[in-house]
């Protein structure tokens, strides 16, 4: 029997002004909500509503404006707070995003690696959750690891289970692909690395749209997102931490903010979070960030991850119904993502005749490289799903890439 889902999709495409669009004269189809997804109105009039009526710089204000936008942007941290169930509010920590919420921690470590210990990521790993420590390896003498993968697009555990030492220090790791889609079995991951010592950070941008973390539960050390993933702004993100580690850690950045007191002499360092927020915040970014995750806590991340497996069920088999089509990452356990390429076609060309049609994909090697490399491929076509897309636009994306066969062929 067919799932019917309880999301009322019509009434939620209402919600997102650009989804009335056209591109190309064609009625838009975003499938590229792995880059970015697209804002509701709720979201849009949050930031409007800033910059309207109390735009101000915060915590240092005794006037109004600062004292209603400082309240906003903390009553929003307690809003990703209660999302992520994180301890304290104060182990989350505001960022412009993944990528500078692991640069955070991979500085931090900085002063406390020593030569011959051991880091281990995993070759699905995003660029930004692999250079930041390499680098890193280069600074301390550290030694970097990797968990290999398999065809299916999944990481051998057996493998993992072998990289594990008493040397192992940091673990990092992706609760989802973006590339493939694949859900790592991250619990096991920070169980196991926590029986060598080892701290564990995990990249959420691509988990976050769909599932809803409990950072307790995992028992994980850092957990990173984005709010542009998740239905918010761009240039905002977070860092949790446990209270134990950012305490630990030395400051990002140096300047206003993240001072207790400051002379000539010596400076002290202001307490959590403010130590790792130097500078003037994106203040209406944070508060839209709050206003997001209720949006998206409004439909139910239940309800959400039961459609979009709908969605991904149904455009895998439709597209496989293609002859020459084949996908990449094959996981059982995945979401909605579906990374794949036409025999003998280069994927930037079918991407290019997707546009012409009004469907935006992402072409390329999504800032995955080592994956494209172990499939021995230039880059996919990556098709990827939110609550707020239908069938309808699966089965135009469908005749889309088989008009795109046949002119290319």
């Amino acid at each position: 029997m067919e799932l019917k889902t309880m999301i009322n999709v019509t009434k939620i495409r209402q919600d997102f002004p650009i989804l009335q669009r056209t591109v190309n004269g064609k009625p838009l189809v975003y499938f590229d909500n792995a880059a970015t997804s697209q804002t509701p109105k709720i979201v849009i009039d949050s930031i409007v509503d800033y910059y309207t009526n109390y735009n101000a710089n915060i915590h240092r204000g005794v006037h109004a404006l600062s004292q209603e936008a400082t309240d906003a942007y903390e009553e929003a941290r307690i809003k990703i707070q209660k999302h992520f169930n994180a301890k304290h509010s104060h182990e989350i920590i505001y960022t412009s995003g993944t990528t500078h919420s692991i640069n955070i921690v991979a500085n931090g470590f900085a002063a406390l690696l020593k030569q011959g210990d051991e880091i281990i990521v995993s070759a699905l790993e995003h660029h930004s959750n692999i250079v930041p420590w390499q680098m890193l390896c280069e600074k301390t003498g550290a030694i970097l690891k990797v968990i290999p993968m398999n065809e299916e697009g999944e990481l051998i555990m057996s493998e993992y289970d072998k990289l594990l030492t008493a040397n192992t220090k940091l673990v990092f790791v992706n609760h989802i692909s973006n590339a493939l889609g694949t859900i790592n079995p991250v619990k096991y991951i920070i169980d196991e690395a926590h029986k060598v010592g080892a701290a564990v950070l995990i990249d959420g941008a691509q988990a976050c749209p769909h599932v809803k973390p409990n950072v307790q539960e995992l028992d994980v050390d850092f957990y990173v997102a984005s709010a542009h993933k998740i239905c918010g702004p761009t240039g905002v993100g977070m860092l949790y931490g446990k209270e134990k580690w950012l305490n630990r850690l030395p400051p990002y950045q140096g300047g206003g903010e993240m001072i207790a007191e400051v002379s000539f002499e010596k400076t002290t360092y202001a307490d959590l979070p403010h130590k790792f927020e130097a500078g003037t915040p994106h203040v209406s970014g944070g508060i839209a960030f709050g206003v997001a995750l209720d949006y998206m806590n409004s439909i139910g991340f239940n309800e959400i991850a039961a459609y979009e497996n709908e969605l991904l069920e149904y455009a895998t088999d439709k597209l496989l119904e293609i002859d020459g089509l084949k996908i990449y990452g094959t996981s059982k356990s995945k979401t909605s993502v579906i990374s794949f390429n036409l025999e003998g076609i280069h994927p930037y060309d079918v991407g290019t005749i997707l546009d012409k049609l009004g469907i935006a994909v992402r072409t390329g090697h999504h800032c995955a490289q080592p994956i494209m490399s172990f499939y021995k491929i230039p880059g996919t076509i990556r098709a990827s799903f939110s609550f707020y897309n239908t069938k309808e636009e699966i089965d135009a994306l469908v005749e889309g890439v088989k008009k795109a066969k046949m002119m290319l062929s």
